[in-house]
């Protein structure tokens, strides 16, 4: 046992610090090799929350975890904080925007979580996302074909590389200038409804991915029922029969991502309408036979707010900013890393300073943009430092599991979620994907 960890820690690092795509991929097929070999199986929640729109079971919220650095360390801490809260349902997701300002393609990140798992001895189905698929609005009406391939493109590489869950986000496009609501939402479901007949068409043999569908883009107004059932039905109506169409649907109820920052870098009180949240739940289970409402841009909510989640009937939560903040902020993070990257910013991040934002708003929304040029150095801070911070995290990691009361349902996600060994087939039409950095968090 003493060297395998040491062997693991090797991939995983030479995989983290090469550039070179053909080395990241041969060392991504050891991980995952391994990974079969120790019965971890990259899956789909699909099933999983289909039960829950059927009401088979209730009570908790699923998190669903953005690792925007330290992905090793971190993704060690959460598979070691499942393994004594005895969880199964709870997603490693990284956005379309993520790939890009951390420098963490598909191929890495889906290697790299299952490395976390091989280390840490856990077994079983993991659940690797894809967040925020999303359109540009801007782009999209200026040439919708393209920006509807460009999307597919990315897709594609994520579910060859092991991402079986797929969110959708073409909420982007809702035309709020428009009086009536269905009109409103019509490009987003038929966008919504285009992509998944996509992704039915290259998923894997013998798995459904679970896809995702959004109705109101975060930080924008809050959602309401008509939003939602103009978006089902107009969607149910565009969808090809007999195709599986997403298994949740994701909302606005106050929330906006990073949280609205203050001129001295806390974070403002946000209002969360946890009632719309929970007849929006209600709605899509009973009307619409899905798992429920997703809530986006959570982890900078205050802590006394995260048990009304699941007492409010979420299916899912989405928690980014708030562990990027962690390592930022932790005092094992080397003072004179985090004074060159700010200075980095300065130049390199200029265009995005704002009139009048103080130099604590400033870094604070955009350190992100940081954490992909800065990689390969935080990734080679002593490992010793790493520890302190992942342990720092750890903590917050085993409070929002409980809150969220993701515990003790390891045995339900055994017996909804089927493990398949997938053989990726290479697409003859792939194209290369350019991971951008543009969209939502």
């Amino acid at each position: 046992m003493g060297r395998q960890p040491l062997k693991i820690d090797k991939i995983v690092m030479d995989l983290i610090l090469t550039d070179d795509l053909s080395s990241k991929k041969k060392l991504a097929k050891k991980i995952t090799d391994l990974a079969y070999k120790k019965g971890i199986y990259s899956s789909s929640i699909h099933e999983l929350y289909i039960a829950r729109g059927k009401k088979e079971f209730e009570g908790f919220t699923v998190p669903a975890m953005n690792l925007r650095s330290m992905t090793y360390d971190l993704a060690r801490a959460i598979f070691r904080t499942a393994k004594q809260n005895n969880s199964g349902a709870f997603i490693f997701e990284i956005a379309k925007s993520e790939m890009g300002y951390t420098a963490q393609p598909p191929v890495e990140y889906t290697a790299v979580i299952l490395a976390a798992a091989i280390r840490e001895e856990y077994s079983g189905p993991v659940f690797i996302q894809a967040d925020h698929c999303q359109l540009n609005a801007k782009k999209f009406q200026e040439n919708a074909d393209k920006e509807i391939e460009a999307l597919q493109n990315m897709i594609a590489d994520s579910i060859a590389e092991g991402f079986y869950n797929i969110d959708i986000d073409s909420s982007t496009l809702v035309d709020l200038s428009k009086e009536d609501i269905k009109k409103q939402q019509k490009d987003n479901y038929e966008v919504c409804a285009k992509l998944t007949q996509f992704i039915r068409r290259i998923e894997p043999k013998g798995v459904t991915v679970s896809v995702g569908g959004e109705i109101g883009e975060v930080g924008h107004q809050n959602s309401t029922p008509e939003d939602l059932r103009a978006f089902m039905e107009g969607y149910q109506e565009r969808l090809r029969k007999g195709l599986v169409g997403i298994s949740k649907i994701s909302v606005q109820t106050g929330t906006s991502h990073g949280g609205v920052v203050k001129a001295d870098g806390s974070i403002a009180e946000v209002k969360l309408d946890f009632g719309t949240l929970n007849i929006l739940s209600g709605i899509a289970q009973k009307e619409f036979s899905i798992g429920g409402a997703v809530q986006h841009g959570a982890s900078t909510l205050p802590e006394e707010m995260f048990h009304k989640f699941p007492e409010n009937n979420t299916l899912e939560v989405h928690l980014a900013t708030g562990f990027q903040n962690m390592m930022f902020d932790s005092k094992y993070f080397p003072a004179d890393l985090k004074n060159r990257i700010y200075e980095w910013l300065k130049i390199n991040a200029a265009s995005e300073r704002k009139e009048g934002e103080t130099d604590d708003q400033f870094f604070y929304k955009a350190r992100k943009k940081a954490l992909g040029p800065f990689k390969k150095e935080i990734m080679s801070l002593p490992q010793e430092l790493r520890d302190k911070i992942a342990a720092e995290i750890q903590a917050k990691f085993d409070f929002l599991f409980k809150q969220l009361n993701a515990v003790n349902n390891r045995a339900l996600v055994d017996k909804y979620v089927t493990l398949k060994r997938v053989i990726t087939r290479k697409r003859e039409s792939a194209a290369a994907v350019v991971h951008d950095g543009e969209g939502a968090d």
